[in-house]
């Protein structure tokens, strides 16, 4: 992880609860979506708190699936946890994330053990990743990284923690009833992508609603992420893409793949469809 990520996933201990630990941490303005903290920064920090309550040894945030109940401010936040179930293979807990009183974030963090890369089994019994074909391990070197003078420098702020590099053409309105297919790659700064950066890729993606020209605020409702493996030093590849985009609702998946080619992590999440453009 990087400095700057690994400021934002840090937690300190701030007592114990009746089922759980209670712990503090903050979010600041760079890890943000215009205003507001963005939805993949939090389910890495409710996985992160998760498993420094309960996680110990090689347990990891296999699965999270959570519900947004709010949207906080950057700053300082709370996070509650509770144990339902410590099996020696799988920990299952409970987590709010807390600020002013409010709750923002609902997650249940499922720890296990990410799948194992052993010498002479590295492949896969069966893959159907999509990935490979689409997008080579590394950025093309004419990719600018969200930043200064980017065109998406204005709202998505995690440009400051980290280095995405969106493919913008993806973006574009298809115009054909096509569906999206929309492409970056991202990375920590200066160091290695651990399972919590990872998961925070799994809803790094500019909604898929930008393929309808619906580019407003689409907020998150509820997103399940699959951790599937611990990912390889380098860039992550991230494709974003959707079933159907409705009037009310849409979805939209991500899958993350490694420098190696290894599927890390597979999200979707149900969020609702920007309101309509006013006539020009």
């Amino acid at each position: 992880m990087s400095a700057l990520f690994t400021a934002a996933m840090a937690l300190r201990e701030a007592g114990s609860g009746p089922d759980g630990l209670l712990f503090e941490g903050a979010l600041d303005e760079q890890w943000t979506i215009g205003p507001k903290v963005h939805g993949g920064v939090m389910v890495a920090l409710c996985a992160n708190a998760a498993r420094t309550a309960y996680g110990g040894g090689n347990l990891h945030p296999v699965a999270v699936s959570a519900n947004f109940l709010s949207a906080p401010d950057p700053g300082p936040v709370q996070l509650i946890t509770a144990a339902r179930k410590r099996g020696r293979r799988i920990t299952v807990a409970d987590v709010e994330l807390v600020q002013g009183g409010r709750t923002a974030v609902h997650a249940v963090v499922t720890l296990g053990e990410p799948e194992h890369h052993l010498p002479g089994e590295s492949e896969p019994l069966l893959s159907a990743n999509p990935v490979l074909d689409l997008m080579p391990p590394e950025p093309p070197d004419d990719l600018a990284p969200i930043g200064p003078g980017h065109r998406l420098a204005g709202l998505v702020h995690l440009g400051a923690g980290c280095d995405i590099r969106p493919v913008l053409s993806t973006m574009e309105p298809t115009g054909d009833g096509r569906p999206p297919l929309l492409q970056m790659w991202a990375r920590p700064r200066d160091v290695a992508p651990d399972g919590l950066f990872a998961l925070m890729c799994g809803d790094l993606s500019a909604p898929v609603t930008f393929a309808v020209d619906r580019t407003g605020w689409a907020p998150t409702v509820q997103l399940t992420a699959l951790l599937r493996s611990l990912p390889a030093d380098g860039w992550l590849r991230i494709v974003a893409t959707c079933l159907e985009i409705g009037h009310d609702w849409f979805d939209e998946d991500h899958i993350v793949v490694d420098r190696l080619g290894r599927l890390v992590v597979q999200a979707r999440q149900l969020a609702l469809v920007p309101p309509r453009p006013p006539a020009r």
